[in-house]
């Protein structure tokens, strides 16, 4: 019997939504380097402002952190800065974020992660009826509920995209 879905095998984040009760969807695409969230939305035909991006950031002493943002959208690292109580925020180096979250630089789910740290969402994301973030594998997406991002995660709410107007 031929498979009608592509299926992709399991990774440490739906390891962790499974072990959660998380309900998700598969949404495997052909990674393209460099292609971003404008790629996976194109491919998947989807919002690319519903394609969540998985950040990993550091605070001024160097402490990890995760930011969760809207594909279209960027970090106004100053805002984020305020809204966490920190003095400044920055990325990390890919090599960097990749030995704190365990996965690679375009594969990263903040499902998962090798070491525990914070993370904030885009408050917007949670208006959201669905979104699309990455699955721990480059060319891999999973559709959740955005509520999960808060309960069982513990993402906090943040304002944090850059030229964001206050509605």
């Amino acid at each position: 019997m031929a498979k009608k879905d592509k299926h992709v095998s399991e990774t440490p984040a739906t390891q962790w939504l499974r072990t959660h009760g998380v309900a998700y969807t598969e949404h495997p695409y052909d990674y393209v380097e460099h292609g971003g969230t404008a790629e996976s939305a194109r491919q998947l035909g989807v919002d690319e402002h519903a394609v969540v991006k998985t950040l990993v950031m550091q605070d001024e002493r160097a402490q990890p952190l995760i930011v969760l943002m809207h594909g279209d959208r960027q970090v106004s690292t100053k805002n984020l800065a305020r809204a966490i109580g920190a003095k400044s925020v920055e990325p990390c180096k890919p090599e960097v974020a990749q030995r704190h979250s365990g996965y690679l630089v375009g594969g990263t789910s903040p499902f998962g992660l090798r070491k525990a740290m914070p993370v904030y969402v885009e408050e917007t994301v949670l208006a959201l009826p669905r979104i699309h973030i990455n699955g721990g594998r480059r060319g891999f997406l999973v559709g959740i509920d955005p509520a999960v991002l808060c309960a069982p995660l513990g993402a906090k709410p943040v304002r944090c995209a850059l030229g964001a107007e206050v509605r």
